[in-house]
C-alpha cells in the first residue's frame, strides 16, 4: 500500500503526511475527562475517533505510546480562572472528599469506554499525581520571564509572550481583539492582563484541594497540566495532540504558549481536533445542560430519547460522520444507524452461507484498497462504512444466487470485514447470528432446533413448527424462512 497517511493539522489549517519523529515509534496525547459527571455523548467522541487513530496507526505498524489525562483538580467552572474547581463544589454538595468524586466518575468513564469498545490508552495520568513536575514547569516559566507572581498566584504574561512569539497561533485569534472580548471579571485585578491566565491559584481558605508551592498553599491551573504530562511522557516534541475542536480555545492555545515558553520551540507536531456533536444545532455540554449521559442511551432513560441504543449502535453513529464534521444528535439518526449497522451484522453472518462458485462474476478485491484510500485521506470513517456497506450488497446478492463468488473472493469479503469494521473502526462482533462464530455452542443449539422445525414442516406437522417459533420469538429471537431454510437472530 503505496499511500502516505494524510492528517489534517489544525496548526497549519490543511491535510499534511504523517511523518513521525522517530518512527516505528509515535507519541500521541489526547485530552481526556474532567471527571466531575458521568461521561455525555460529547465524550464519546473524542475516545472514539482517537481511538480509531491509535487502531489504525497501530495496524500500520507504528508502535504508539497513547496518553490521555484524567483531569481530576484545577478545572474551574470558568475557563478566565474564576469560580469554584468542579470536583471541589461536587464533593461540597454531596459531603464527599474530592478523590472519592474523582474515583466514582473516573470508574463510570472507563466502564461506558469498555462498553463502546474504545482502547485503553498506553499511560492514563491524573493531573493531581503531577503537582510537583507542574510546579517545576511553572518555575521555567518563570525564570524565562513570561509568568509573574501575584499574591501568591503565578500567571502567565500572555501580552509580553505575544512580543516574542505569536499567541493565537492555533486558534488564529489576535491579542487586540481578545483583549476588546474579554469582559473584566471580579476579583481579577491580580491580573496585569484580562487575558492572562493562571499557572498557579492561591487556594482560598475554604478551598479543599490544596499543595505547598513556592507561592502558597494552592493548585495548578488547568492549562498547566497538560503541557506538563505530555511533555513528561512523549518528549520535549512530539507528534499528535488531540481533542475536541471546543478545547482549541483557551486549552490549547495556552498550552502551545507554555510549552514554548518553556522549550523555545513548538513541542507538537500534529494538532488534531475531533468537531462537536449538537442537540438541535447547538453543542452538547454539561455546561449548557443539554446533554445525555452515555448510560442514559445505553438504557433509553432520558426523556428525549425513544428507546435505548447499543453501545455498538453509538459508535457507529459517531463513525457515520467524518471526525472534522458536527454531528447532530436525533433519534432518527441514531435508529437509522441502528439499522445500517444491523444489515452489516446480517451480512457478515451470511457469508459462510454463500455457495462456492469456480469464479466470481463481480470484482470484489478493490474494496480493500478503497477502504485504505479512505482512512489514509484522514481518517474518512464515513467513507470506510458506505464501502463496508457495498460489501454487505455483495455479500446478500451472493447468499440468494444472484451473482457467483469464488472462494478467494468469500475470504476477501470476510476479511475486509475483519480488518476494517471489527478491527480498524473497533465495532464489537457481538451480534450473535447465523453461523456469525460468536458462541459456538449456543447457535449450534438453535440451529438444531430450526432443523427439527423443518422437519415438522415437511412432515406438515404445523402445530410444533409453529411452537418452535413462536417459543424461540419469546425467547428474543428473529426468525426467517428462506428457500434455502430458515436464518435466525437476536432481536
Amino acid at each position: 500500500m503505496e499511500q502516505k497517511l494524510l492528517v489534517y493539522n489544525t496548526l497549519t489549517r490543511k491535510k499534511e503526511v504523517f511523518e513521525p519523529l522517530h518512527a516505528p515509534h509515535v507519541g500521541m496525547y489526547v485530552c481526556g475527562p474532567t471527571v466531575y459527571g458521568d461521561g455525555h455523548l460529547g465524550h464519546a467522541r473524542p475516545a472514539i475517533t482517537f481511538d480509531i487513530l491509535f487502531r489504525y496507526l497501530t495496524h500500520l505498524g507504528y508502535k504508539v505510546r497513547y496518553v490521555r489525562n484524567i483531569t481530576d483538580v484545577g478545572h474551574l467552572e470558568n475557563d478566565a480562572d474564576e469560580g469554584e474547581d468542579k470536583i471541589a463544589k461536587k464533593a461540597r454538595l454531596e459531603q464527599l472528599e474530592p478523590m472519592e468524586v474523582v474515583q466514582y466518575y473516573v470508574n463510570r468513564y472507563h466502564k461506558a469506554m469498555d462498553a463502546l469498545n474504545v482502547l485503553s490508552p498506553s499511560i492514563e495520568p491524573h493531573a493531581s499525581g503531577h503537582i510537583i513536575e507542574q510546579i517545576e514547569a511553572i518555575k521555567g516559566i518563570l525564570k524565562a520571564g513570561y509568568a509573574y507572581e501575584s499574591n501568591g498566584s503565578v500567571y502567565f504574561d500572555v501580552e509580553k509572550y505575544n512580543k516574542d512569539y505569536d499567541y493565537g497561533i492555533l486558534s488564529h485569534r489576535n491579542i487586540e481583539e481578545m483583549l476588546n472580548t474579554t469582559r473584566e471579571l471580579d476579583g481579577q485585578e491580580e491580573k496585569r492582563s484580562r487575558v492572562d491566565f493562571a499557572l498557579w491559584k492561591k487556594a482560598a481558605p475554604e478551598h479543599i484541594m490544596r499543595w505547598p508551592s513556592p507561592w502558597s498553599d494552592g493548585f495548578p491551573g488547568w492549562h498547566i497540566e497538560c503541557s506538563t504530562m505530555s511533555i513528561k511522557y512523549l518528549g520535549r516534541e512530539f507528534d499528535i495532540h488531540g481533542g475536541g475542536l471546543d478545547l482549541m480555545f483557551p486549552h490549547h492555545e495556552c498550552e502551545i504558549a507554555q510549552n514554548t515558553a518553556m522549550e523555545k520551540h513548538q513541542v507538537v507536531r500534529y494538532w488534531m481536533h475531533n468537531n462537536m456533536i449538537t442537540i438541535g444545532g447547538q453543542k452538547m455540554g454539561k455546561s449548557l445542560g443539554n446533554f445525555i449521559t452515555l448510560d442514559e442511551f445505553f438504557t433509553g432513560s432520558h426523556k428525549m430519547l425513544v428507546q435505548a441504543y447499543s453501545p455498538m449502535t453509538i459508535r457507529f453513529f459517531i463513525l457515520q460522520a467524518h471526525y472534522r464534521s458536527t454531528v447532530d444528535f436525533s433519534n432518527e439518526a441514531l435508529q437509522a444507524a441502528e439499522k445500517s449497522l444491523e444489515r452489516l451484522y446480517d451480512a457478515y453472518a451470511r457469508i459462510e452461507k454463500i455457495p462456492v462458485s469456480a469464479t466470481s462474476s463481480v470484482d470484489v478485491k478493490n474494496i480493500r484498497n478503497k477502504c485504505y484510500e479512505a482512512l489514509n485521506d484522514d481518517l474518512n470513517s464515513a467513507i470506510v462504512i458506505a464501502h463496508l456497506c457495498e460489501a454487505g450488497t455483495t455479500i446478500n446478492s451472493a447468499s440468494t444466487g444472484n451473482i457467483t463468488l469464488s472462494q478467494e473472493d468469500i475470504n476477501e469479503l470476510k476479511e475486509v470485514f475483519d480488518i476494517f469494521l471489527f478491527g480498524i473502526l473497533g465495532i464489537r462482533n457481538d451480534a450473535i447470528g447465523a453461523n456469525s462464530g460468536n458462541n459456538e455452542a449456543f447457535g449450534k443449539a438453535v440451529d438444531l432446533l430450526l432443523e427439527i422445525r423443518q422437519k415438522a414442516k415437511e412432515n406438515k406437522d404445523w402445530a410444533t413448527s409453529d411452537q418452535i417459533r413462536n417459543e424461540l420469538a419469546k425467547a428474543g429471537f428473529e426468525i426467517k424462512d428462506g428457500k434455502d431454510g430458515a436464518e435466525w437472530k437476536l432481536k
